[in-house]
């Protein structure tokens, strides 16, 4: 097939999506087909190469790590060579109007809330994953914990808050301690902090100010760190994260080494059954398709608490998704190409 990876775009999570989208390019170009690499935000250079040639374009070796911190967007658009205001860089669109199918390999606020899913059904051209109803339902934190809370899964308690620095006392000496500060739109642990007292509360409420200030305040809930990925409405064996220092944020996702990853994770048959059933309810419940990844905190009672779901995971040298599929004899360009003939026949579906 003729295939566009669409990466980057102009999200705090873009060098994750720009590593996850080398990866998928490579591997698709492994399997035989076409893969052209753009980058959302940016587009297509004036470098006198025809969209045609796009299909056949080297891949740059710097997009197979991830830096450290996260990108400084004021910095990525005063690097935009036009001065538009489209999320979509020059000749993206004619370039997806191309292919038979749009990998997006996008994350975050930028590809994963639904608005580039709509903007493709409305031109006709198929694209990988949730269609963008669920993905803008999942994107939101507040509002799939709301959908799914009656739904027989267990979530922390939480309040969604959307304020300003003079609301920051306030909320700082109503909201208990420990909890977990996060804005509702984001994902990669960007901007997350975990609040063990007052002090370390209020200045994580500062912090999240840096984006919009709107949060999700989730009640701290102690114990593992488990994810369920999904595919083609199965759940996948649960992986375990064990962060080497601190929690599972940014850096110690995607810098190779940071955690120890078990998948199978090491648990008992009886809660493994029960994190798969919880993925794929919250699943099913926001109408995703194709395939997610689900988090989780199993609790010394064997309770497994459910945090968020993500549409788009990462498909990093460091990415979850893919260990999970490998545990059941998926590699990872197997795994590409499933998710491409799965995301056609959800389009062909009106899924």
């Amino acid at each position: 097939m003729k295939i566009v990876v669409l990466a980057g775009g102009l999200s705090p999570e873009r060098n994750v999506s720009l590593s996850s989208g080398v990866m998928v390019a490579e591997a698709l170009r492994g399997r035989g087909h076409k893969a052209a690499l753009v980058d959302m935000y940016f587009g297509l250079e004036d470098d006198g190469k025809t969209l045609e040639d796009r299909f056949d374009a080297p891949l740059p070796d710097a997009g197979k790590h991830v830096d450290r911190a996260a990108p400084d967007l004021e910095a990525v658009k005063a690097s935009r060579k036009g001065k538009g205001k489209s999320q979509f860089g020059p000749g993206v669109l004619e370039l997806c109007a191309m292919a038979d199918i749009v990998f997006l390999a996008l994350h975050g606020q930028c590809g994963e809330d639904g608005r580039v899913q709509a903007a493709f059904d409305l031109m006709g051209i198929p694209y990988t994953g949730a269609g963008y109803l669920g993905s803008a339902l999942a994107m939101d934190k507040d509002l799939t914990k709301r959908l799914i809370a009656g739904a027989g899964v267990d979530t922390p308690r939480w309040k969604a808050v959307r304020y300003t620095e003079r609301d920051v006392d306030r909320l700082t000496s109503q909201t208990p301690v420990p909890c977990v500060v996060k804005p509702v739109d984001s994902g990669s642990s960007i901007g997350v902090s975990i609040a063990h007292d007052k002090k370390e509360l209020r200045a994580a409420l500062l912090d999240g100010l840096r984006f919009g200030g709107r949060s999700v305040l989730e009640q701290y809930v102690a114990g593992r760190e488990i994810q369920v990925g999904i595919l083609e409405d199965e759940a996948l064996p649960s992986i375990e994260i064990i962060p080497k220092s601190g929690f599972y944020d940014y850096e110690n996702k995607y810098q190779p080494g940071a955690a120890v990853e078990v998948c199978p994770a090491e648990i008992s048959s009886e809660a493994e059954a029960k994190l798969r059933a919880a993925a794929l309810k919250v699943y099913r419940t926001l109408g995703l398709s194709v395939y997610s990844r689900a988090d989780f905190i199993l609790d010394a009672e064997g309770t497994p608490w459910f945090l968020e779901i993500n549409t788009l995971p990462g498909m990093t040298p460091t990415s979850l998704l893919p260990q999970e599929a490998a545990a059941v004899g998926v590699d990872y360009a197997a795994l590409c190409e499933r998710i491409l003939l799965a995301s056609l026949e959800a389009r062909r579906a009106g899924r």
